[in-house]
């Protein structure tokens, strides 16, 4: 990726590259916080926003997934606040050019066991959670489609795909 600061300058099949090895988890991270469409749509958006801003104080560039996805949560957690009706100013907001080691390693490893853990989930519960992970903007009626499910029975299905999953990754905590 080449850049003076300028979207301009980045490489569009470089961009392209990084949106779609990225951009799933980026929203999956953004709506973990509860947010609606249109707020993880927003801290998606700042967080690619934030990353051209930055691309020339990137300093390893074999980090850039940790980078967009702390980033996200960053975004995503001053959205999650101003939603609640705290006030928040950009001074709230974490300086983001360099991510925390810790929690990298921390994300990384969790979502390896997560990832792990819906291996071993059935149909359609394990294509269910990855069209939402990596799709989040996918309707019902598309999933209904995708899955060949019931419109209706998408929710009380993700539900009971989470519960079970939250189970499995909370076994392995245990033990």
């Amino acid at each position: 990726m080449t850049t003076d600061n300028s979207f301009a300058t980045i490489d569009q099949a470089a961009w392209e590259d990084l949106v779609a090895r990225f951009d799933g988890r980026m929203w999956a991270v953004a709506r973990a916080f509860g947010l609606s469409t249109a707020d993880a749509a927003d801290a998606v958006q700042g967080a690619w926003l934030r990353l051209v801003e930055s691309a020339d104080t990137i300093r390893d560039p074999e980090r850039i997934g940790a980078w967009l996805v702390t980033t996200t949560r960053h975004e995503a957690a001053r959205l999650s606040r101003r939603a609640r009706g705290e006030v928040v100013s950009d001074l709230d907001v974490p300086d983001t050019a360099l991510p925390d080691p810790t929690a990298a390693v921390v994300d990384a490893d969790f979502g390896r066991q997560v990832w792990r853990r819906l291996d071993l989930l059935g149909e359609p519960c394990r294509s269910l959670i990855r069209l939402y992970v990596l799709h989040p903007e996918a309707r019902y009626a598309q999933i209904a489609v995708r899955l060949n499910l019931p419109i209706g029975s998408i929710g009380p299905t993700r539900a009971r795909c989470m519960a079970r999953l939250r189970a499995l990754v909370e076994e392995e905590d245990a033990s």
